[in-house]
């Protein structure tokens, strides 16, 4: 088996240990490269529906487990898969990845001038055990103009991010007031957390 090394000098403790991760996110790769951790990409087909009787505040955790699970019968010895989800919490509702251009402008309109909650959770599993952590953001945006809105859409095209934005994209640099939290969990990974949970493993 060929072991993915870490560069991190505190996380000596990984050395023996290939890391998957098992998102086609840009910006989970992104951050996660951040950690000066080398890892591998691996996809499975998983669906996401949510069940109708699970509570907002719990979806994130249910989809980052339900993912993992997908890869139980296919972990090798030394391997740590990472999955990852994060849903946009307003008003008691999920909004997840809008579908038409016409749904991201309804979510990004419920988000206009108020505070939602954004919550990710990360999901770590071997041969031998599972854990799953969570984090949560408190996220305020200004009053947007339906103009800004549309361009926001056109130019930056956000169908596959939850609510239907980023906040490390345009919108988020002259939409987003105030965070209470980790500025990288909207982003969909708290590195803090795996960083974390890394050194222990």
């Amino acid at each position: 088996m060929n072991l993915i090394s870490t560069m991190d000098p505190f996380l000596s403790n990984l050395s023996n240990k290939k890391i998957i991760l098992a998102s086609n996110s840009p910006r989970r790769q992104e951050l996660l490269k951040g950690l000066e951790i080398e890892f591998e990409v691996k996809l499975n087909s998983v669906d996401e529906t949510i069940p109708k009787d699970i509570q907002a505040e719990y979806v994130a955790a249910y989809l980052s487990k339900l993912k993992s699970e997908a890869f139980v019968d296919e972990l090798a010895e030394n391997e740590i898969l990472i999955t990852s989800d994060t849903v946009v919490i307003a008003s008691g509702h999920v909004l997840g990845k809008p579908k038409t251009e016409e749904e991201a402008f309804d979510m990004l309109k419920s988000l206009s001038g108020s505070t939602h909650t954004v919550m990710t959770a990360v999901t770590l599993r071997d041969k031998t055990r599972q854990i799953t952590l969570e984090d949560e953001t408190i996220v305020t945006f200004r009053f947007l103009e339906e103009e800004e809105i549309w361009h926001y859409i056109h130019q930056y095209k956000p169908m596959d991010k939850a609510g239907a934005y980023g906040i490390q994209e345009w919108i988020g640099f002259m939409g987003v007031e105030r965070i209470e939290g980790s500025y990288y969990n909207v982003m969909g990974f708290p590195l803090h957390l795996v960083y974390a949970q890394l050194k222990k493993w």
